[in-house]
């Protein structure tokens, strides 16, 4: 759909609601759909998963290279990915390395290779664009949202005293230029109803408020029409991705209603939140034991959506801010927060929560790829058509190493990546040739990105 502008797009409309539509071939002249659906042709995606706090650097690389490997502990959930995958060792994020931090800086410049500025409060200075925002300005324009950046935590302010960095650092690895942090969603229902509600925060509700019915209740109408001019195909096509949207609502339309969570919060307990820089949803979600899966879930449900209707092809979503100390007591065999374990002391005990803790990271991982696989996009799968990196700024948050840091990379981007290895580059490569490789990928010409200093060749097909 490359060739096709934004403004004859397919959508279903009614009064609150757009939904973008999935390629339907019904819609389209065959000689069309052939052009934009061959190999290598259809729209490529991007997205950056990003795990604070590091990993267990024992249980994280496989300990054979090449293409016959047997996954790590850590990464053994992606098996029935291993295919798709490429895990790249020896990286290391070359202006990360400072005695001055060892969280912030290891962050906000995770998808810019370049140095963080010591700054204080509002002022920024990422070093330049993120890999990210430069493939959105190249195929942002062929979509509703040139790109999407979720995360779980709200993005803070202040100075760390500590390290003496701003914590906006540690919110955001999505930079539209050095100085212009990307704005952030943390919430599923506030994403789920940018994309597919006309819908305005604080605007005063219609007579009828479209927030009280489904989207597709919204768009029935025009989803009678619409099955009219298809194929039983495209039909079936429809239904599933209409029933997978539907889905996603009713999940979140299941969740915790938090007024009902604020009636049972004592003054006392109002005070002590104000003295953690913690709002009352916030305090519900790092409170022990408390299962964060559904909202990661529904967060990546959301950008499936997104790539799955071509609403969007860029999307990033961060697990956690810098130094992040979310209690991960649901996890069986956990005990504690984050951050707090990451610093294990080689602490055996504390080891095995470590790795518990990004066992878990992973498996998220692993449902997003499950999910894109499950999508066909012509010959292919939306998951062939994308590369979707997952990584730490960290290897060990102990130590808060910055070498050989955790990589890997899923998707083939359209048949251009050579998936199914893990290798082992000379430690301190630089891990911009791998954002390198990527934009080429895209067919985006530049000749250096970062600190960049060579394509990955032997990644390409």
């Amino acid at each position: 759909m490359t060739n096709i502008p934004i403004t004859r797009r397919r959508l279903l409309k009614g009064l609150g609601a757009t939904i973008t539509l999935p390629f339907l071939e019904s819609l389209y002249p065959s000689k069309l759909y052939a052009a934009n659906y061959s190999a290598g042709t259809a729209p490529q995606r991007f997205a950056c998963l990003f795990m604070p706090n590091g990993v267990h650097p024992k249980k994280w690389n496989p300990e054979q290279t090449g293409s016959d490997f047997e996954l790590s502990p850590i990464l053994q959930p992606l098996q029935s990915h291993k295919d798709d995958l490429l895990i790249l060792a020896g990286m290391m994020n070359k202006n990360s390395n400072t005695r001055e931090d060892g969280h912030y800086t290891k962050t906000a410049n995770f998808l810019t290779s370049m140095r963080i500025a010591k700054t204080v409060n509002a002022k920024v200075d990422s070093g330049g664009i993120s890999v990210d925002q430069l493939m959105a300005n190249h195929v942002g324009q062929n979509t509703f949202f040139p790109s999407l950046q979720y995360g779980l935590d709200r993005i803070r302010s202040g100075v760390d005293t500590a390290v003496g960095f701003t914590r906006l650092y540690g919110g955001t690895i999505s930079w539209q230029g050095r100085n212009q942090p990307c704005s952030r969603e943390i919430d599923p229902r506030m994403a789920f109803d940018r994309l597919f509600r006309n819908y305005v925060p604080g605007k005063k509700p219609l007579a009828e408020d479209p927030l009280k019915k489904t989207v597709l209740d919204l768009v029935k109408d025009d989803i009678k029409v619409l099955e009219k001019q298809l194929g039983i195909e495209d039909q079936n096509k429809l239904g599933e991705y209409l029933e997978a949207v539907n889905s996603v609502e009713k999940r979140l339309n299941d969740q915790q209603n938090l007024k009902d969570f604020e009636s049972h919060i004592t003054p006392d307990i109002r005070k002590e939140l104000q003295k953690m820089d913690l709002r009352i949803d916030e305090w519900a979600e790092y409170a022990e034991g408390v299962d964060i899966t559904e909202k990661t879930r529904l967060m990546l449900d959301i950008i499936v959506l997104a790539f799955w209707s071509d609403a969007s092809r860029i999307a990033t979503f961060m697990f956690g801010n810098s130094v992040s100390n979310r209690n991960f007591s649901f996890l069986d065999g956990v005990e504690g927060a984050h951050h707090s374990i990451s610093h294990h002391t080689d602490d055996p005990r504390m080891l095995d929560q470590y790795e518990r803790i990004n066992r878990w990271h992973i498996e998220q991982y692993n449902y997003l790829l499950d999910r894109l696989k499950s999508i066909k996009e012509g010959d292919k799968t939306i998951l062939d058509n994308s590369m979707i990196l997952f990584g730490s700024g960290l290897r060990d948050g102990n130590r808060h190493s910055p070498y050989d840091l955790p990589i890997v990379v899923a998707g083939k981007s359209g048949g251009k990546l050579k998936t199914g290895q893990h290798i082992r580059y000379p430690d301190k490569s630089p891990l911009a040739n791998l954002y390198l490789t990527m934009l080429n990928t895209m067919d985006i010409q530049v000749e250096q990105f970062g600190d960049s200093e060579t394509v990955l060749c032997e990644l390409l097909v």
